[in-house]
């Protein structure tokens, strides 16, 4: 949520982590900080994002002109019509009345982190990868919390395991003869 206009390079597309915003009881702090160096990150975005921001942008652009003394343009991204700040917790909110409407099991936002952690392991990613794209200061954390085996996974670890034993059985079997 803490996204600002200034941290997007649409031309190179890029997205640089390196402001935040949380709300504290009903105070809302905003700093040019993250909770640890390691947070702060540039990452490549998808073209397809980069045609979504644009759109947006342009939207912010017509809300303004619609609204010239009544619009606050802060500069961040995820604002409401008037280019106010939308709250911190506004996503987590709305993600979970998408889930309840569609009889999902609910979960919290963050815990996206976890999954996508756990599906980048499966398409072949290796921990230190995960961990910088998760932007963890510890590669700890990345593989104690945040990367889960699924049952593919666990059924190639016992076919493997398996397939050893095979074959040790049958080494010993050629070495008795």
């Amino acid at each position: 949520m803490g996204l600002r206009w200034d941290a997007v390079d649409l031309e190179n597309r890029t997205i640089a982590i390196k402001h935040t915003v949380v709300t504290i009881g009903t105070v809302t702090h905003r700093q040019d900080r993250t909770k640890n160096d390691s947070s702060y990150a540039t990452f490549p975005i998808p073209e397809s994002l980069v045609l979504e921001l644009k759109s947006w942008k342009e939207r912010q652009q017509e809300f303004e002109g619609l609204q010239p003394n009544d619009y606050h343009d802060e500069g961040y991204i995820c604002t409401k019509p008037d280019g106010k700040l939308l709250s911190p917790d506004y996503i987590s909110k709305r993600f979970k009345l998408l889930l309840t409407k569609n009889s999902m099991p609910v979960i919290r936002f963050h815990d996206l982190r976890h999954s996508s952690a756990s599906y980048l392991k499966y398409l072949g990613f290796d921990l230190k990868d995960i961990q910088t794209w998760l932007r963890h200061k510890d590669i700890q954390t990345t593989m104690n919390l945040y990367t889960y085996l699924d049952m593919e996974a666990k059924e190639n670890i016992a076919n493997s395991l398996d397939a050893k034993f095979r074959s040790f059985e049958s080494n010993s079997d050629n070495n008795l003869r």
